[in-house]
């Protein structure tokens, strides 16, 4: 298993287009199954990705495929996109790496099981099939330490993939449906043709188009706002740790309220601290510090505030905020954010979980990596078609969840595109509700 880097071979060179009729911005999860759909529905479409595919978060991620726990408006979406996971591979004629093996949530405590439990009534109101389980049943499913949770949440349905694994299979099957795709290619900025979209400008040219979708990632904002776009996103480093090869604790995801763990198909485990959110302060930080405050109080314990980004980083104090089309732009000097794992974090993660599962006492630490998360002030993403300028569609902010619900976002993406009826309420997703007098509403963090 890996992430990528921009040492990781360049796959896509394809020439750039004259005209199309859709440009993705960002070759994540997002924008791929959204240039996917979008083919397959005969829509020609170029994707441009200022470094490699997958390059970023979409190959750092947990791999967890979850309904369990989700915001209440990201659930129907998730559980469309649950379906798709399981009949993606058949689809694409590819292996995604996609195997449902379940989600449990883990509760130390009666305080944090009724916690748990308190979820429960948005999955009887959709039919899913989360339950709790006794402690005993805990220690039946998972090879732990005795005593140590008091029960769990359970969802049988949810499932694991591999990100590295299936965000390139899904390029792929986007390009053999004719999706031009071409790394290496920043798009600097979008012309403008009486309040609409009519070009995007890339690093290699000026390429015509109708529609863009914004799905950039931790970079998202800093596009938005070479455009006078308000785009309250910030970005949070998470740390993640890979093992080496150990014994079948459980084959499925699980979590508590200090560590998460994940079943690898190569036998290890990827895992990572629950009670930890590092930010890099910024200018972007400063100017939406007021609407982050309420996450802020609710988890103030796993807030760790670090002085400034590192150089080059989208919310560093020296990343230009504005630049000209004809200029290089902060995406061509940074190919691929590749933030360094914190290395006590590292520490802490193998000490936790070994504590917790005696099983994975001689597990090694493979190698650790990180990833810049996208994340918003309500923790939920912005999923919404713009007015000014109308053609622009922005897919960004998925908090730590867009791999997951990625397939049926891309779907979604695809419709609002194409000015089909939205299969899904997307009222909570949308961009104004942070500058309309709306009082943010906090969905579930993990």
């Amino acid at each position: 298993m890996t992430t990528f880097s921009l040492a990781t071979p360049q796959v896509y060179t394809d020439t750039l287009p004259r005209a199309v009729d859709v440009v993705v911005i960002g070759g994540g999860i997002i924008g791929v199954c959204t240039a996917y759909y979008l083919a397959r529905s005969g829509v020609s479409v170029l994707l441009c990705e200022k470094g490699r595919i997958a390059g970023e978060q979409s190959s750092r991620n947990w791999g967890w495929v979850r309904q369990h726990n989700r915001d209440p408006a990201e659930l129907p979406i998730m559980m469309e996109s649950n379906r798709i996971w399981n009949s993606l591979s058949a689809e694409i004629g590819e292996d995604v790496g996609y195997r449902q093996h379940g989600v449990i949530y883990l509760a130390s405590t009666g305080k944090k099981l009724a916690r748990r439990e308190s979820w429960l009534e948005y999955a009887r109101e959709h039919q899913l099939d989360t339950r709790m389980i006794t402690a005993a049943e805990v220690e039946k499913m998972i090879d732990c330490k005795a005593g140590q949770w008091v029960g769990a949440s359970y969802t049988p349905s949810d499932g694991r993939a591999e990100p590295w694994i299936a965000v390139p299979a899904i390029a792929r099957a986007a390009h053999r449906r004719g999706v031009l795709i071409r790394e290496n290619c920043a798009v600097r900025s979008i012309e403008k043709t009486d309040g609409e979209v009519s070009a995007v400008v890339t690093e290699d040219g000026v390429v015509i188009c109708s529609r863009v979708v914004l799905a950039a990632g931790a970079w998202s904002s800093l596009f938005a706002r070479n455009l006078a776009i308000r785009l309250p996103q910030l970005t949070v480093r998470s740390t993640v740790v890979s093992t080496t090869q150990a014994p079948d604790v459980y084959s499925g995801n699980a979590a508590d309220e200090k560590v998460a763990f994940r079943r690898r198909q190569d036998g290890g485990y990827s895992m990572a601290l629950c009670d930890l959110t590092e930010h890099f302060i910024g200018p972007d930080s400063i100017k939406n510090i007021g609407k982050f405050i309420p996450a802020m109080l609710t988890e103030w314990d796993t807030y760790r505030l670090a002085p400034s980004a590192p150089a080059g980083f989208p919310d560093a104090w020296r990343t230009p905020r504005s630049w000209a089309d004809d200029e290089i732009s902060p995406f061509e000097r940074n190919r691929v954010l590749n933030p360094s794992p914190n290395q006590r974090a590292v520490d802490k993660i193998m000490q936790r979980a070994k504590a917790r599962l005696p099983a994975l006492a001689d597990a090694q630490v493979s190698h650790s990596w990180a990833g810049m998360i996208d994340t918003m002030p309500d923790v939920v993403p912005v999923i919404d078609q713009l007015d000014n300028p109308k053609g622009l569609i922005i897919a960004t902010g998925f908090s730590g969840h867009g791999f997951g619900i990625g397939p049926a976002a891309g779907k979604i993406v695809a419709e609002l595109v194409q000015n089909k009826p939205a299969s899904h309420d997307l009222t909570r997703f949308r961009l104004n509700r942070f500058s309309d007098g709306s009082k943010i509403e906090l969905g579930p963090a993990l």
